[in-house]
Protein backbone atom coordinates (compact mmCIF):
# COMPACT_ATOMS: atom_id res chain seq x y z
CA UNK A 1 0.00 0.00 0.00
CA UNK A 2 1.28 3.39 -1.10
CA UNK A 3 0.90 6.44 1.27
CA UNK A 4 1.90 9.84 1.20
CA UNK A 5 2.61 12.15 3.72
CA UNK A 6 2.85 16.11 3.29
CA UNK A 7 3.56 18.85 5.73
CA UNK A 8 4.24 22.11 5.44
CA UNK A 9 1.19 24.03 4.75
CA UNK A 10 0.44 26.99 6.77
CA UNK A 11 -0.91 31.17 7.36
CA UNK A 12 1.81 33.38 5.50
CA UNK A 13 1.73 37.16 4.30
CA UNK A 14 1.93 38.18 0.76
CA UNK A 15 5.33 37.96 -0.21
CA UNK A 16 6.34 35.73 2.77
CA UNK A 17 7.55 31.99 1.87
CA UNK A 18 6.25 28.09 2.31
CA UNK A 19 7.89 24.99 1.78
CA UNK A 20 6.08 21.81 1.66
CA UNK A 21 7.14 17.99 1.64
CA UNK A 22 5.73 14.67 0.57
CA UNK A 23 7.25 11.80 1.47
CA UNK A 24 6.21 8.55 -0.27
CA UNK A 25 6.01 5.04 1.69
CA UNK A 26 5.01 1.55 0.33
CA UNK A 27 5.81 -0.06 -2.95
CA UNK A 28 6.46 2.48 -5.40
CA UNK A 29 7.59 2.92 -9.01
CA UNK A 30 7.92 6.26 -9.47
CA UNK A 31 7.97 7.83 -13.09
CA UNK A 32 7.61 11.25 -11.17
CA UNK A 33 6.73 13.29 -7.99
CA UNK A 34 5.09 16.54 -7.98
CA UNK A 35 2.57 19.09 -6.67
CA UNK A 36 -0.60 20.58 -7.64
CA UNK A 37 -3.04 22.90 -6.05
CA UNK A 38 -6.86 23.49 -5.86
CA UNK A 39 -8.36 26.44 -4.59
CA UNK A 40 -12.26 26.85 -3.88
CA UNK A 41 -14.83 26.82 -7.01
CA UNK A 42 -11.44 25.99 -9.36
CA UNK A 43 -10.03 23.03 -10.70
CA UNK A 44 -6.66 20.90 -9.59
CA UNK A 45 -3.91 22.44 -11.25
CA UNK A 46 -0.53 21.25 -11.80
CA UNK A 47 2.41 23.81 -10.10
CA UNK A 48 5.35 21.59 -10.10
CA UNK A 49 6.59 18.16 -11.15
CA UNK A 50 10.05 16.08 -10.99
CA UNK A 51 11.54 13.03 -12.65
CA UNK A 52 14.35 10.99 -11.32
CA UNK A 53 16.44 12.35 -13.83
CA UNK A 54 15.70 16.04 -11.81
CA UNK A 55 14.31 17.12 -15.35
CA UNK A 56 11.33 19.65 -14.23
CA UNK A 57 8.70 21.40 -14.98
CA UNK A 58 6.48 23.92 -13.79
CA UNK A 59 3.36 26.07 -14.30
CA UNK A 60 3.51 29.27 -16.07
CA UNK A 61 2.28 31.24 -12.86
CA UNK A 62 4.97 29.84 -10.43
CA UNK A 63 7.86 30.21 -12.57
CA UNK A 64 11.15 32.11 -10.83
CA UNK A 65 8.69 31.53 -7.69
CA UNK A 66 8.37 28.43 -6.93
CA UNK A 67 11.34 25.29 -6.56
CA UNK A 68 10.63 21.97 -7.03
CA UNK A 69 13.56 19.07 -5.76
CA UNK A 70 13.65 15.86 -4.48
CA UNK A 71 14.95 13.27 -2.32
CA UNK A 72 15.36 10.17 -3.99
CA UNK A 73 16.98 7.88 -1.39
CA UNK A 74 14.24 8.77 1.01
CA UNK A 75 10.99 9.31 -1.72
CA UNK A 76 9.93 12.93 -0.77
CA UNK A 77 9.46 15.91 -2.84
CA UNK A 78 9.82 19.36 -1.78
CA UNK A 79 8.48 22.68 -2.74
CA UNK A 80 9.82 25.87 -2.00
CA UNK A 81 7.32 28.71 -2.47
CA UNK A 82 8.31 31.98 -2.48
CA UNK A 83 6.76 35.70 -2.95
CA UNK A 84 3.52 34.39 -2.00
CA UNK A 85 0.41 36.11 -2.84
CA UNK A 86 -3.24 35.38 -2.15
CA UNK A 87 -3.50 33.82 -5.38
CA UNK A 88 -1.45 30.99 -4.22
CA UNK A 89 -4.05 30.26 -1.63
CA UNK A 90 -5.11 26.62 -1.91
CA UNK A 91 -4.93 22.80 -1.36
CA UNK A 92 -1.66 21.68 -2.22
CA UNK A 93 -2.20 17.56 -3.28
CA UNK A 94 1.54 15.62 -3.47
CA UNK A 95 1.31 13.33 -6.49
CA UNK A 96 3.22 10.50 -7.42
CA UNK A 97 2.83 9.51 -11.05
CA UNK A 98 3.37 5.77 -11.60
CA UNK A 99 3.23 3.41 -14.60
CA UNK A 100 0.12 1.75 -13.38
CA UNK A 101 -1.55 4.86 -12.18
CA UNK A 102 -1.27 8.25 -9.67
CA UNK A 103 -1.23 8.68 -6.04
CA UNK A 104 -2.22 11.49 -4.29
CA UNK A 105 -1.19 12.84 -1.15
CA UNK A 106 -4.49 14.23 1.72
CA UNK A 107 -3.52 17.94 0.81
CA UNK A 108 -2.20 20.49 2.56
CA UNK A 109 -3.63 24.07 2.73
CA UNK A 110 -1.67 26.74 2.10
CA UNK A 111 -3.43 30.00 2.86
CA UNK A 112 -1.64 33.49 1.88
CA UNK A 113 -3.43 36.90 3.53
CA UNK A 114 -3.09 40.24 2.00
Amino acid sequence: QVQLVESGGGLVQAGGSLSLSCAASGRLSISAMGWSRQAPGKQRELVAVIRPDGSTNYADFVKGRFTISQNKARNTVYLRMNSLSPEDSAVYYCRVVAPYGDHWGQGTQVTVSS
